[in-house]
């Protein structure tokens, strides 16, 4: 299930909200990585008022506390999460409530093969892999073998670019989750059936009308 995702890096997430209700749509997925506590429950609020029933899977940051996700479940009926390696964001809450639904994101730090068993297993962005296997080779080896013997339970997906320029740029400059030609979603053709899952987001700052036109591309070939 390939979903168009209200993603939060920009600043025109309200937008997305509301142009998925002038769609029509009643299941979107959520990922609020950039909002804090007070900004998530505007997000709530306005998801609710464009009319979404179900958020099947959220990205979770490292502070929120249980009872947001408690909320999720019974409101928005979600089924999975995935967060961050806690060596890159420490958690700041015990989420062992909801370790059976979590899923732990490939980034930029090695998988945590411990951190993973307390969990539900492993969410596969396939933009971070690629450009590990393009810039850092090593680090694709390991988290392709943790990969290959854990559970994908969800994905995210965007183009293909050069991640490893998050050091040296800007992320308003270097627009690392813009979709600016359905080629750069190519890649994704050479990873196995195995690497995806029932709960896919598109990872993409681009607007919901362009994520749907990218849904059906991606279902051409995947």
């Amino acid at each position: 299930m390939i979903l168009p995702t209200i993603t939060t890096i920009g600043q025109d997430w309200r937008e997305k909200v509301k142009e998925a209700g002038g769609f029509g749509l009643k299941e979107v997925n959520v990922f609020p990585t950039c909002l804090k506590q007070k900004e998530r429950q505007e997000l709530y609020r306005l998801l609710n008022k464009a009319g979404i029933k179900k958020v099947p899977f959220v990205h979770l940051r490292s502070d929120m506390p249980v009872s947001e996700l408690d909320f999720l479940v019974e409101q928005y009926k979600t089924d999975v999460f995935n967060i961050h390696t806690s060596m890159e964001f420490p958690f700041k809450h015990d989420y062992g409530k909801y370790k059976s639904v979590i899923y732990i994101e490939n980034t930029h730090e090695p998988f945590d093969e411990a951190e993973i068993k307390q969990f539900a297993g492993v969410c596969v962005d396939f933009a971070h892999l690629d450009n590990a296997r393009v810039f850092r080779p090593a680090l694709y080896e390991h988290n392709i073998g943790i990969i290959e013997k854990y559970k994908c339970g969800c994905n995210h997906i965007s183009p293909a670019k050069d991640f490893s320029l998050y050091d040296e740029v800007r992320w308003d400059t270097h627009h690392p989750h813009v979709l600016d030609n359905f080629s750069q979603l190519d890649y994704l053709k050479n990873y196995p059936a195995r690497y995806f899952s029932d709960y896919i987001g598109m990872e993409l700052e681009n607007t919901i009308e362009k994520q749907l036109e990218a849904i059906e591309y991606i279902k051409s070939f995947l």
